[in-house]
Formats: C-alpha cells, structure tokens, sequence
C-alpha cells in the first residue's frame, strides 16, 4: 500500500509541510512543497525504529511510495514553522477503537525513543539556528511541558505547572494522558477541541517529541 500522504501549505505559501497519515510523527517541512515531499522521503528509513519500536516493522517495509491523498491550506503558523497546524479531512473527532490503540501505540513508540536518544547524547548540543540554541536537558523539559502543560489539556488533563518533570512522574503523566485520551474519544470529557482532533493531537504529540529527538541526534556531540 502506499504512504497516504497529505500536503498542508501556509496561507501565503512560505513553508509547505508533507505528513505520512498514518505513520504518526513521520512528518517534514520546506519551503516548497516538491521539497518538503523530498524531506519525507529521505527520513523514511529514519523513521523506521519508530514502527520497529511499535512492533510494525513489517508493515512499514511494506509500505509503497508517497501518494498525495490531500492538499490543503492551514494557517499562519504553517508558514511561520514550516510544521503542520491543521487536521487532515481524514482526522475526524472520534476514531474507532483499533485506529485509536494503533494510533498510541506509534505514539508511545516516539516518547521510547525519545528517552533513548535524551539518554545517550551529550549534555551540551552542537549550536545551530535549529531549536534556539538549546542544550539536552533544556530540549528535554520542553517537550515534556509543551505535551503536559498544553496538549494534555486539550483532553482535560490539567497538571500543576512542572508536575511532569518532577522525579519518577513522567510515566505516570505519560499514562494518564493515554487514558484522558480514551475518555476524550468515548464523550467522557466534557467540551471538545475548537480547532483540533483526537487524531491531530496525537499526530501533533508524536512529531513534537520525534521531531526534538532527530534535533538531538544532529547536535550530539559525543
């Protein structure tokens, strides 16, 4: 099968960003969007610890060429980040039982190796315009209070600020951010999300914490 495939261009076509829908957090942006497809491509194998991690390997090796199966237009934070900010048509509020397991399982891949790599690169990163300039742990605390602080809420997770980098808590928040999640998708919480998806917030969780995780493998300087 091929990858299903969606671009999202910025509203005044300044970054385009191509996005594997159903391998979550394998996503690219450029500034075109030929080039953001070519960035895709060329993280395909980079990826693949991430579906090995989620016991999918073989499916992944299976996986034919990118197939563009949606182009849209999302909005200026698409341009200003180059990072996709908008659902696809596909990534409706409620998703069935087994798209929603898949779906975390890929995810808890990506937070697996992503405290692999924060394990074993150096403390201080190489410096670059990518990322601000941040060393390891100041990566670290931001993937993990960006995740805690903003996207947990969206599913009615409120956490004191910090809670989750307290010592031996990141499991446990990381557990009940998966659960908040079923309980989201069951009409369990109330409210719902203005603008994002269920899909789109784990799509978003996932290539927020892969992508910080290829940023320290290209800094690491051991």
């Amino acid at each position: 099968m091929p990858v299903r495939t969606v671009i999202e261009r910025g509203p005044k076509g300044k970054r385009s960003v191509a996005i594997s829908i159903d391998w979550l957090g394998w996503e690219r942006g450029a500034k075109t969007a030929e080039l953001a497809l070519e960035a895709l491509e060329s993280y395909r194998e980079r990826y693949r610890p991430i579906a090995t991690l989620a016991g999918m390997a073989a499916d992944f090796d299976a996986a034919g060429p990118l197939e563009i199966v949606e182009e849209k237009v999302g909005p200026g934070s698409t341009d200003f980040w180059g990072i996709s900010f908008a659902p696809s048509a596909g990534e409706k509020e409620t998703m069935d039982e087994a798209d929603l397991e898949r779906a975390i399982t890929l995810l808890r891949a990506c937070w697996t190796y992503f405290d692999d790599v924060a394990a074993r690169v150096s403390p201080e990163m190489r410096k670059g315009t990518r990322g601000g300039g941040r060393d390891r742990d100041r990566i670290i605390s931001h993937v993990i209070r960006v995740e805690s602080e903003d996207f947990a809420r969206r599913v009615g997770l409120r956490l004191p600020e910090g809670a989750a980098l307290e010592p031996d808590a990141l499991g446990r928040y990381r557990d009940d951010y998966l659960e908040a999640m079923r309980a989201y998708n069951a009409g369990e919480v109330e409210g719902h999300m203005l603008t994002w998806t269920l899909p789109f917030l784990i799509r978003h969780s996932a290539y927020h914490t892969l992508d910080h995780a290829w940023e320290m493998e290209d800094k690491d300087l051991s």
